[in-house]
């Protein structure tokens, strides 16, 4: 991903390096305004993704105030930029929580970030949605999560390749907790089906040279690659890998590329076509809720450089379900919202339906594999009503209420 216009929307009035972290449970003061908070990179090395998602959820509460607020008052963004830095990540969510007394905040957007963020707007009782695609795991009632998980994509992308190019694979994937997890599931996928991953390999965020990758992959002749690279560095994978002339040999499916919204525009159509991918969203789903909502998107930002992409697009879901939940429950207090959101409600979204899983609080939600084709998505096949989980999820907030863990999956 490229580092887009640096937009730094703090409306911090003073630094929250000097809070104490005092007794969890925080009294809300009631106010004018009812405030909702972002957090997201809006510079950094994550940026090309940030500023996007907080262009959605600044439109959406737009929308939201067009049609006359919440509860009789206005809905106030709550902005901070945490730059792709963990220590501001931590030390905004605490503002948030004891000096700006938000009511929900919508932000995170790699693991490292949400795990950062998670337990202490959990300690302080501040409701959080992520909205980001991730490896799954989480159990925490005080979060929802709306973005897919590897049991909806993974499970849909690897069987399809399978399909069509055949049963041995070689994945690559960024050496971090999101590529190892992800890389585990796509080896139980594999074999489920009758296939074998011959060879998986770890690159740290920073690399951008795979010549000697290129050529143990040309040498092992796997029927497909599996991606599960992250980044702007990592797209040198795929500038490469056409460089070599290995398109027309071998075919590369990816968990990443597109997600943030831009990776397809980086990349040439040369580089980029035939490349497959699955998500929760993509800007060609055909139904008349997407179409006003991408011309929403375009009236509100004519100069966007940037695809409509899962991420941002589930960020304006998170804000629009979360202000449904308000209104429905009369009330912003977390536990009143949720008997709303895992109450079985359906959301006719951009994205097609979607409804909270009472077990687990994430989204069960339509999937697509789309394959690109001169830098757009093209959607090739959609799973209805894909479920967050399978029976490697342990988590049951029903069962067990005041779960607050990120689960290592065993696979």
């Amino acid at each position: 991903m490229t580092l887009i216009s640096r937009r730094r929307l703090l409306q911090s009035t003073g630094t929250a390096a000097a809070l104490t972290l005092a007794a969890p449970l925080v009294a809300r003061a009631a106010g004018d305004t009812i405030k909702v908070g972002g957090l997201h990179d809006l510079s950094g090395a994550l940026d090309a993704v940030g500023v996007p998602m907080n262009q959605v959820f600044q439109m959406a509460i737009k929308e939201i105030n067009e049609a006359g607020g919440l509860l009789g008052k206005q809905v106030e963004a709550v902005v901070y930029d945490p730059q792709s830095n963990m220590s501001l990540y931590s030390q905004y969510a605490t503002q948030m929580a004891l000096k700006d007394r938000v009511d929900v905040v919508m932000g995170g957007i790699t693991s490292a970030s949400r795990e950062t963020i998670r337990p202490i707007f959990h300690r302080y009782d501040t409701f959080y949605f992520y909205n980001t695609q991730y490896e799954g795991g989480v159990c925490d009632r005080n979060e929802i999560t709306l973005g897919t998980t590897p049991a909806q994509t993974v499970a849909r992308l690897i069987p399809y390749g399978m399909k069509l190019y055949g049963k041995k694979v070689y994945t690559i994937a960024a050496d971090y907790n999101y590529g190892h997890i992800t890389a585990a599931w796509v080896k139980r996928y594999v074999e489920e089906n009758g296939g074998e991953v011959i060879e998986t390999e770890f690159f740290p965020l920073d690399v951008a040279q795979f010549g000697s990758t290129i050529s143990k992959i040309q040498g092992a002749k796997p029927d497909f690659v599996l991606s599960a690279l992250v980044g702007t560095s990592h797209l040198g994978f795929y500038r490469q890998w056409a460089a070599a002339g290995m398109k027309a040999q071998i075919p590369v499916m990816s968990t990443v590329l597109g997600a943030g919204g831009s990776d397809q525009l980086i990349l040439t159509a040369e580089e980029g076509n035939g490349i497959t991918a699955s998500f929760g969203y993509f800007e060609g789903i055909d139904n008349p809720t997407n179409k006003a909502f991408l011309e929403k998107v375009a009236a509100e930002y004519p100069d966007k450089n940037w695809v409509m992409s899962e991420i941002s697009e589930v960020t304006y879901e998170g804000m629009m379900i979360w202000a449904d939940a308000v209104r429905e429950a009369g009330s912003t207090k977390r536990d009143a919202l949720l008997e709303v959101l895992t109450s079985g409600k359906a959301y006719d979204l951009p994205a097609g339906k979607v409804k909270i899983d009472p077990k687990t609080q994430h989204a069960v939600r339509d999937v697509y594999i789309a394959e690109l084709k001169d830098q757009v998505f093209e959607i090739k096949e959609s799973f209805p009503d894909s479920p967050p989980t399978d029976t490697q999820m342990v988590c049951d907030l029903i069962a067990n209420p005041k779960s607050n863990q990120h689960f290592e999956i065993s696979l």
